[in-house]
C-alpha cells in the first residue's frame, strides 16, 4: 500500500477527510498481488474462541446515518443489553436515535461534532462491544482502534477494503483477544439458515458448487444527493470489481466449511463496462453543477462475476450489479451430489430435474427450521430488518456473548470474506488472471470445527416485547 492511501486511511479513520475511494492505481495492485501471497503465523486462534460471558452487554454505537439507528432499534429490544452511547459526526444524527429511546431503559451518552468524538467513545471503561456503521473506509481504523481499548467489535459490511486492513483486523482480534464481527446479516435469513442446517445434516450429499449475489437496481439512489454524506457510496463505484461480495458469499461459506475444514484457493474475474453510471450521471450534470465532477469519473461495469475455487474443489460463483433494471436477487444456490437448493430468482429445493412440490417444502421446512428460528424467529419478523434476519443476526451476537459462545462469524470470515473485493479488482484489471487468495487462519482452516448455529450452551436471552 502506498504512502498517499496509508495517509487517506489514517485520516479518514479520524474523520479528518470526505470518504470515497478511487480505483487502485498499479502500484496498488501490484501491492494486491505481493498482499496476496503473504503468509501468516497464527498469534492465537479466534476461531471457536469462546470469550468470558458479559452477563449484561454495554454498547456503543459509531454511525446513525443510514443503517446504525436500525440497529440501536434493534438492539434496545434485547434483554440483559445497556446502550450507553452513541456517536456521530452530526449532532442531529445523534440526537435523533437519542430521542427514539425515549421511555426505554436505555439512558446512552451522546458524542458528536469532532472528528475524535469516536476514539473518546471508545475509550469508556463501561463499554463491552462497539458497534460500528460508519461508511466503509472507517471501519478497520475504528474497529482496531476498539479492539486495542478493550472492546469486542462487530461491524457493517465489508468489514475491509484493502488486504492490508484485512490482516490488520486478523492481527489485531489475535492480539487482543477481541471478537471481530462482520455483521453479515444473510446468514441469518430464514431459507439460508434451513439449507445451512440441511447442508449439517447431509441432505445435499457432498457440496460441488454455491453460488450468490447482490443484484439489485441502486442506480438512482447512488446519485441522491441526500442518500449518503459526501456522496461516499457513489464514490466506492469507482472501483472495478465485486465491490460489495459478502451477501452472497458468506452464507456459502458457513455451508461449504470455509475456514473450518475447506479454504478459497484462488478466484477470477470478469466485469462488462460501464453502460450506465457515467451516462446517468452525465444527464444529471446537464441541469445540476453539483454533478459536473461525477459526470467526468470512470466507473464499475455494470455487472462483475468472480469465480472461485476452494483447496476441496469446489466451485463458488458471485456476482454484483447495482445499476441494470433488473428485479432484485440475493441469489442463493447450493447444489451437492445429492440435491440443491435455490432462492432467486425462484425459490425451489430438488433432488433431481423437477423442484419439490410445496408439500414437501413444507415437510423438510418443519425437519430442517433451526432452533434459532424457532426460538426468535417470528419476534424478529415483528421488529424487523430485512425481514428478521438483521434482529436474528443481532439477538444470536448478543446471546453468544453473554453466554461465553464462539462467535458465527469471527475474524477471520471478516478479512477473507472482505478480501474478495480488492482480489477482484486485481483480477479485473488482469485481463481475469487468476489471483491467489491469502489464507487468514494460517492453515488453522485444516483443524477448525464449523460453524455449529445452534442454541446449545445458551439461547436464555430474553427480548423486550
Amino acid at each position: 500500500m502506498n504512502n498517499n492511501r496509508r495517509d487517506f486511511l489514517k485520516l479518514a479513520g479520524m474523520g479528518l477527510v470526505g470518504v470515497g475511494m478511487t480505483g487502485f492505481t498499479q502500484p496498488e495492485l501490484d501491492e494486491i498481488l505481493k498482499q496476496s501471497k503473504r503468509q501468516h503465523s497464527q498469534r492465537f486462534n479466534m476461531s471457536g474462541y469462546a470469550a468470558p460471558k458479559i452477563d449484561v452487554v454495554r454498547v456503543g454505537f459509531i454511525g446513525l446515518g443510514s443503517r446504525g439507528p436500525g440497529a440501536v432499534n434493534r438492539i434496545s429490544k434485547i434483554q440483559n443489553v445497556e446502550i450507553r452511547a452513541l456517536c456521530d459526526l452530526l449532532p442531529e444524527e445523534v440526537e435523533k436515535v437519542k430521542k427514539s429511546l425515549e421511555g426505554t431503559a436505555h439512558k446512552p451518552e451522546t458524542y458528536s461534532g469532532s472528528a475524535f468524538a469516536w476514539k473518546e467513545m471508545c475509550d469508556r471503561e463501561d463499554l463491552d462491544l462497539i458497534y460500528i456503521a460508519s461508511p466503509w473506509d472507517w471501519h478497520v481504523p475504528m474497529a482496531v482502534y476498539g479492539m486495542e481499548a478493550g472492546k469486542h467489535v462487530a461491524i457493517e459490511v465489508p468489514a475491509a477494503t484493502t488486504l492490508e486492513e484485512c490482516w490488520q483486523m486478523v492481527e489485531t482480534s489475535e492480539k487482543t483477544k477481541k471478537h471481530c464481527m462482520m455483521l453479515e446479516n444473510c446468514c441469518y435469513d430464514f431459507f439460508e439458515l434451513m439449507t445451512l442446517n440441511m447442508a449439517r445434516d447431509g441432505f445435499f450429499g457432498d457440496i460441488v458448487h454455491g453460488e450468490g449475489a447482490y443484484i439489485h437496481d441502486l442506480l438512482e439512489l447512488n446519485f441522491d444527493k441526500g442518500g449518503y454524506q459526501d456522496m461516499w457510496r457513489l464514490k466506492e463505484n469507482y472501483r472495478d470489481g465485486n465491490i460489495y461480495p459478502t451477501h452472497g458469499l458468506g452464507p456459502i461459506c458457513q455451508i461449504m466449511d470455509i475456514n473450518r475444514g475447506d479454504q478459497m484457493d484462488y478466484l477470477t474475474s470478469l466485469s462488462s463496462r460501464d453502460f450506465q453510471m457515467n451516462a446517468y450521471a452525465q444527464k444529471l450534470a446537464e441541469t445540476d453543477p453539483f454533478y459536473n465532477t461525477f459526470a467526468s469519473q470512470k466507473y464499475r461495469g455494470n455487472m462483475n462475476t468472480t469465480s472461485i475455487k476452494t483447496k476441496k474443489g469446489r466451485s463458488i460463483m458471485i456476482q454484483h450489479d447495482v445499476t441494470s433494471p433488473r428485479p432484485y436477487s440475493r441469489l442463493h444456490l447450493v447444489s451437492g451430489t445429492k440435491g440443491m437448493a435455490q432462492k432467486y430468482p425462484t425459490q425451489g429445493i430438488s433432488t433431481g430435474h423437477e423442484f419439490f412440490t410445496d408439500e414437501q417444502v413444507k415437510g423438510l421446512e418443519e425437519k430442517y427450521t433451526p432452533e434459532i428460528v424457532k426460538k426468535v424467529g417470528e419476534m424478529a419478523k415483528k421488529i424487523g430488518g430485512h425481514g428478521g434476519m438483521d434482529f436474528m443476526m443481532d439477538w444470536r451476537l448478543i446471546d453468544c456473548l453473554r453466554n461465553g459462545l464462539p462467535l458465527d462469524q469471527d475474524v477471520y470470515d471478516a478479512a477473507l470474506w472482505s478480501a474478495i473485493a480488492p482480489l477482484s479488482e486485481w483480477s479485473v484489471a488482469n485481463r481475469s488472471n487468476s489471483i491467489e487468495i491469502p489464507d487468514f487462519t494460517g492453515g488453522a482452516w485444516k483443524e477448525n470445527k464449523p460453524v455449529n448455529l445452534t442454541l446449545e450452551g445458551g439461547g436464555n436471552t430474553g427480548v423486550r416485547v
